[in-house]
Formats: structure tokens, sequence, C-alpha cells
């Protein structure tokens, strides 16, 4: 069994959040500032700078004041470690599905 990792726990609850999936997004494209991550959503700056908090948590986003305006860049790290947990994943369930497959086939080969 694999050890509790809270670094993928947390990206996993950073990204569970359509509006920090939206962001996530938005920054792969290029730094941005707060002013300009938020504006697409609906909600007060305070809510979405909790959003911004919870990312930033995550090791997902880091951000860097200059005077008054913050801005905010994506760290690709936690997703490369997501996306290796989920690769591990995909192969245990392919690997089990392939037997699955092998076994079905073996018991429509056989004569009644």
């Amino acid at each position: 069994m694999t050890k509790h990792d809270p670094g993928l726990d947390a990206l996993f609850h950073a990204m569970s959040d359509p509006t920090r999936r939206a962001v996530v997004e938005r920054l792969s494209r290029g730094p941005a500032t707060v002013s300009d991550l938020a504006a697409p959503h609906d909600i007060a700056l305070p809510t979405f700078l909790k959003h911004l908090k919870v990312l930033e948590a995550s090791g997902l986003v880091r951000s860097e004041k200059a005077g008054r305006v913050r801005t905010c860049h994506i760290e690709a790290e936690p997703l490369a470690a997501a996306e290796h947990w989920l690769g591990r994943q995909r192969q245990i369930w392919e690997s089990r599905l392939d037997r699955l497959d092998a076994l079905v086939r073996s018991m429509e080969e056989k004569p009644e």
C-alpha cells in the first residue's frame, strides 16, 4: 500500500474546485495579475483570494508582489507529481482489465 502523500492531497483538494481549475488553466498560458485572474469570476475579491491561498498552499501557484501589483505564476512540479500518480493508477487498472479480458476470452473458448 502506498504511503499517504499530503502534497498530493493538497493538490487534488486545490483542483477539486472549478474556480481554482480555471485559474490553473489560465496560468498555464502565462503569468497574470490577481486582478486579471479574478475578473472572469463572479465572486467577491476576498473569496477569490481564498481560492488563490489554497492554490499557493498546494504549491501549484506562486505569487510575487511588485508595488501594489501581485502577479501569479503556475508551478509545474505538483502537476507532474499528480500525473505520475495517475499514470501508476492507470497501469494498475489496465493490467487488471487485461487479466479480466483474458479470463473472459478463455471462458468463451472452452466448450460447454
